[in-house]
């Protein structure tokens, strides 16, 4: 049964990841990957949340549901992955190193802001 509510809250992850990234693609164009940025970052914070709010609030099972397939679905890496090395193998090295450590840096940030909220939820 934890399978299925993970990979409905995969589903869910999938769709809001291609609704968002669709929107911030056609706000601010093609020039930057801000879409696939904006996605790891707000998923970074998002799991950093829930990891500290999962272990008093949700059960086993919602905890799973929420963090291995809502946001499994959601975050990006692997396309960040891609849009990186393609940044690279198309000579746009200062767009490539821009992104990567905006990328890993914002997520970092947003995972420990996340996880210092939750905290703070909690303890109120």
């Amino acid at each position: 049964m934890q399978l299925l509510w993970i990979s409905l809250g995969g589903a869910v992850g999938t769709a809001a990841r291609y609704l968002l990234s669709g929107w911030i693609l056609r706000t601010a164009g093609p020039g930057f990957p801000w879409g696939t940025l904006a996605v790891n970052t707000i998923g970074s914070f998002l799991l950093g949340l829930l990891m500290a709010l999962g272990s008093t609030s949700f059960s086993p099972t919602v905890r799973l549901t929420l963090t291995t397939g809502v946001m499994g679905g959601f975050t990006t890496y692997s396309t960040f992955n891609y849009e990186t090395l393609r940044s690279f193998q198309d000579g746009a090295w200062l767009i490539g190193f821009a992104y990567l450590g905006a990328t890993v840096l914002g997520c970092l940030a947003a995972g420990w802001l996340g996880f210092v909220v939750g905290r703070w939820v909690v303890a109120s």
